[in-house]
């Protein structure tokens, strides 16, 4: 059994977002928005605030790349990425600084947590962890409720405007019954975004986070790959080069209906006390 309770035989399957080598295409934004059908969230023109139009995960928004600025006054220690490996001129690589600038570059996604609080307040079963360990809601069968959005600890489900439903990432699940990986994945150049068996990811992050250290980029660390986190650890977790909530993460994301079991003890104990009170009260009162 994992430690999110599924029993199936199939590995749990996952992302490992390697944010060193992001360059910013947003080939992943398009690649799911053509395979998913997902609309079009905004218009096309940028935010204003960076090389961005979408500027959040939501309901037509499943893949998401931040474009992050920083002046290198306001890095301690920058630390640059070898360019050379990834056919890119030196200027604007990922964590490099040029001209007083440092970019960095992530794409964001669903993290299909191990503890899911999405899944524990669905009332209707929309919301089910399939047999790749990953969360997934079916459109067929959301009311719209809308109880999954606030219960998410990272802000990624967002119910559509125009059906009310609640819409987000599924790691293509489509994709991954025919064999295939997620849409992309398969698209990114860089492989920033790679796809496989979480355990094997893991190793594989470890390993890029050691190099990088021995290559001088001192402030790259991994986030959500723990299992001993707030939710258990991520089914899509991230290499970064910077503190989580430079990015938009939470630094330490929990899962919001922990303390769940615990309230409904005590409301079952304080109805069980009401009850027994009146009961008394009654037979008193027949005497």
């Amino acid at each position: 059994m994992s430690e999110s309770g599924y029993t199936g035989a199939q590995p749990r399957m996952g992302f490992f977002t390697d944010t060193s080598v992001c360059i910013g295409c947003k080939a992943c934004e398009v690649a799911c928005k053509e395979w998913n059908d997902v609309p079009e969230a905004a218009g096309l023109d940028l935010l204003g605030t960076s090389y961005d139009n979408t500027g959040d995960l939501g309901a037509n928004t499943w893949r998401h790349v931040a474009f992050i600025e920083q002046p290198v006054s306001s890095v301690d220690t920058v630390s640059t990425v070898d360019s050379v490996d990834l056919g890119m001129p030196s200027v604007g690589a990922p964590g490099q600084a040029a001209e007083g600038v440092r970019w960095l570059m992530s794409s964001d996604v669903c993290k299909h947590c191990t503890h899911a609080a999405c899944l524990d307040v669905c009332p209707t079963g929309a919301l089910f962890r399939t047999e790749f360990d990953t969360v997934v809601v079916q459109q067929d069968i959301c009311n719209g409720c809308g109880y999954c959005v606030p219960a998410c600890p990272y802000g990624v489900i967002e119910k559509r405007e125009s059906d009310g439903r609640a819409f987000k990432c599924t790691l293509c699940y489509d994709r991954l019954g025919a064999g295939l990986e997620p849409a992309c994945a398969k698209a990114c150049p860089t492989d920033s975004i790679q796809f496989g068996e979480l355990d094997e990811l893991r190793e594989r992050a470890a390993a890029r986070v050691a190099t990088l250290h021995d290559d001088g980029v001192a402030e790259a660390r991994l986030y959500g790959h723990d299992p001993a986190d707030g939710v258990g650890g991520d089914g899509a977790f991230f290499l970064l080069l910077d503190e989580p909530e430079v990015y938009g993460l939470p630094p330490d994301p929990v899962v919001t209906t922990r303390d769940l079991p615990e309230m409904w003890k005590r409301a079952a104990a304080a109805a069980l006390g009401v009850a027994a009170t009146l009961a008394v009260s009654f037979l008193g009162r027949r005497r």
